[in-house]
């Protein structure tokens, strides 16, 4: 049987173009989930679905495992089975009785040059966030403050518990102790240095 496993990293994007033009697929399995995890629902049903003498085929190598030794041991996993492997954008198969080095020297340098353009990928990410919080600091400042430190300061004054200040204002109760704690910090270093 020839069994298609199709997975796209979010529910948004669309699973249409990976193996459309196949008519000999008998049976298809599908992830909407980053590959990063191997807690894969579509995987875990294809790999317990999946015997000996059926072939996966997969649109390309880093739709079934996105780091070398996932990919690898998935792999390794569905041929100890006896079930053959296929890239269709790589034209690789790979299977138990494949006796070709060769073969398996091209999964590992693929599966490794697609792990290397995913960390090159993550490495311009960052430094494009790096250099966008140089040139615009004002849009990465973060969260603005939903504490109001005078009315704070104003029921503190009058007795009223961190506990109760927490549910006046609506905020969590370790928000209030934090402003009570680096408030009284202030208070002692002033206090000393005088």
């Amino acid at each position: 049987m020839r069994v298609a496993y199709r997975r796209v990293s979010t529910t948004d994007q669309n699973l249409d173009r990976q193996l459309a033009d196949m008519p000999d697929i008998e049976k298809v399995f599908e992830d909407k989930l980053t590959g990063s995890s191997r807690d894969r629902p579509g995987l875990t049903d294809m790999m317990g679905f999946c015997r000996e003498g059926d072939c996966v085929v997969v649109h390309s190598l880093d739709r079934l495992g996105r780091d070398i030794r996932d990919l690898l041991n998935i792999v390794e996993e569905l041929n100890t089975k006896g079930v053959a492997v296929e890239f269709i954008s790589e034209r690789l198969k790979f299977s138990n009785d494949d006796k070709d080095p060769l073969a398996r020297l091209q999964l590992h340098m693929l599966a490794a040059f697609a792990q290397w353009e995913r960390n090159i990928a993550k490495t311009r990410q960052a430094e494009g966030i790096a250099r966008a919080k140089e040139l615009h600091p004002e849009k990465y400042r973060g969260r603005p403050a939903t504490i109001d430190a005078d009315k704070i300061a104003e029921l503190r004054s009058k007795g009223v518990g961190p506990t109760a200040i927490a549910k006046t204002l609506g905020i969590g109760r370790a928000s209030v102790y934090r402003y009570l704690k680096e408030n009284d910090a202030v208070s002692n270093i002033g206090a000393t240095s005088a």
